[in-house]
């Protein structure tokens, strides 16, 4: 049975021997050093000993070694520098991993986040990423809940720069990383947004079934509105900016039906299938509309068989349902 002592200076300690041999005994020692606060910090005191005999035959221990000393007490402080040194090191010291970060459980501090990131800002990525999920380094259930974190954080990014009202050129990026906001009807983004000298989309899209379509954004507000100032025969109306941004995306669904027998159309945008291409227009915001312009947005829509207008916030509600998020 283990037994706790006490000093006779009254400090409690704890004495375990660790490995005794036929001349040599090593032993550790545990002292609870109180403190004048009522606190107490635990010491760690160990030390290697040779046994001798003496007279009468007694038994007497003396140091192993005094240069250097064999005898060794850690203070608190270093007694927990040890306790994770061990824990961190001993298994993958153990079996000859030759790189690796100790993560404390449930805690990653500072320097073992930059250790991930100059891991992971390694310049081959996709190499990396490969490598990682061949040999189900991270497990799926982790890539899954690292996916979601990061759509998380760029929904919140996009409700900031909605309140800003930032350059198209500023969507553009943000939509060129998030594609997934799209729906799912959109597999990728193509390289090419040309399609011909006079017609420059913002983005050219392969659709699920290998089509292209056509996504066109402008900025959500500025001085852009959805609906005309005034009622026309108590409806609402879409206001000029609308009419000529429905105008433009018509035009590019016209131009990529016109160069869908292009050779030259066709290998910059990856032999992508051109037929009856569809175009989805982003524009304005919604979030403060009533039920009237509501149900004035789905007539408009039900005008057109290859064009869907959103607005941004219909994009952030589809996007926080896709992520499982509360819509207010």
């Amino acid at each position: 049975m283990t037994e706790i002592k006490k000093s006779k200076d009254g400090i409690e300690y704890l004495i375990k021997v660790l490995v005794e041999k036929s001349k040599v005994i090593t032993r550790g020692t545990f002292w609870k050093i109180p403190h004048s606060d009522g606190s107490s910090e635990i010491h760690l005191k160990l030390g290697r000993y040779k046994k001798t005999k003496g007279p009468l035959d007694l038994d007497f221990e003396s140091l192993e070694s005094l240069e250097p000393k064999s005898e060794l007490t850690l203070n608190g402080e270093e007694f927990l520098a040890l306790v994770n040194f061990i824990r961190e090191n001993y298994e993958p010291f153990k079996r000859g991993v030759k790189n690796y970060i100790p993560i404390d459980e449930g805690k990653i501090d500072l320097k073992n986040l930059e250790h991930l990131k100059t891991l992971f800002e390694h310049p081959e990525k996709e190499k990396l990423l490969e490598f990682i999920t061949s040999n189900e380094i991270i497990p799926d259930d982790l890539i899954a809940s690292l996916d979601h974190a990061q759509r998380l954080k760029e929904v919140e990014t996009f409700e900031e720069m909605a309140e800003n009202d930032l350059s198209e050129h500023k969507w553009q990026e943000w939509f060129q990383k998030n594609s997934w906001v799209l729906g799912s009807e959109f597999v990728r983004i193509l390289d090419e947004r040309e399609i011909d000298i006079s017609n420059i989309s913002d983005f050219l899209m392969e659709a699920y079934d290998g089509f292209l379509d056509i996504v066109e954004i402008k900025r959500p507000e500025g001085n852009l509105k959805f609906w005309a100032t005034n009622k026309d025969h108590g409806n609402y109306i879409p206001s000029g900016d609308l009419v000529k941004a429905i105008t433009q995306a018509s035009r590019y669904i016209y131009e990529v039906e016109r160069e869908a027998d292009s050779i030259k159309f066709l290998e910059k945008v990856g032999y992508v299938k051109t037929i009856k291409p569809r175009c989805v227009l982003i524009f304005g915001r919604s979030f403060n509309w009533n039920n009237e312009q509501e149900e004035a947005y789905r007539l408009l829509n039900s005008n057109y068989h290859n064009l869907t207008i959103m607005t941004y916030d219909h994009i952030l509600d589809r996007a926080k349902r896709m992520l499982g998020i509360k819509i207010s």
